[in-house]
């Protein structure tokens, strides 16, 4: 069976994006890219609500993404990638494929086919949904050094409890913190 990973970056009081999408505040230095890089050579298939993917699609394939950061780049265009959107008709991001429809049920599916492990990068509401519908096998969670004065909270809108058991943590020497979680 497939495993399902969240990634996301948060602020000190649960941000995952400031106003207007804006994720300016995550620090990303060479420890924090080295992390990324690592985790894109496990090869895992890429999952993205449309919001997210609109985001990265307008940087990762472009000519400063190359220069800035070479490794992820490529990761990022190389990977096999997913988006779930109703409104979407066409995914132009190199490997990309939309998923419309009741994703629920879809990634049950997804899970039960052989392939790939699947990481959901950002895509604040469809980590809501999956982890509600108990779906999420790993949360990574990166904490950022910062506060901020409004966005929108990691698991926004979330109704029932989510209880975590950390299994790893490790502090980045920009103050970083990543924290490994699984499901009780």
């Amino acid at each position: 069976m497939r495993k399902l990973t969240m990634y996301n970056f948060i602020t000190l009081n649960g941000f995952y994006k400031g106003l207007n999408e804006d994720i300016s505040w995550h620090r990303h230095g060479g420890e924090e890219e080295g992390f990324s890089i690592d985790s894109l050579q496990q090869d895992n298939m890429l999952l993205f609500g449309r919001v997210t993917y609109q985001m990265m699609a307008s940087f990762w394939p472009t000519p400063m993404a190359m220069e800035s950061m070479p490794d992820v780049a490529t990761g990022m265009n190389n990977a096999e990638k997913i988006v779930f959107s109703n409104s979407l008709d066409k995914a132009e991001w190199q490997n990309t494929r939309i998923i419309k429809g009741d994703i629920v049920e879809e990634i049950k599916k997804l899970k039960q086919q052989p392939g790939k492990d699947m990481t959901i990068l950002g895509s604040g509401s469809i980590v809501t949904q999956f982890a509600e519908a108990g779906l999420i096998d790993g949360y990574e969670i990166m904490i950022d050094p910062v506060a901020i004065g409004n966005g929108t909270p990691i698991f926004n809108g979330i109704s029932n409890d989510l209880n975590l058991m950390l299994t790893n943590s490790k502090v980045f020497k920009s103050g970083v913190v990543l924290l490994s979680y699984v499901p009780q």
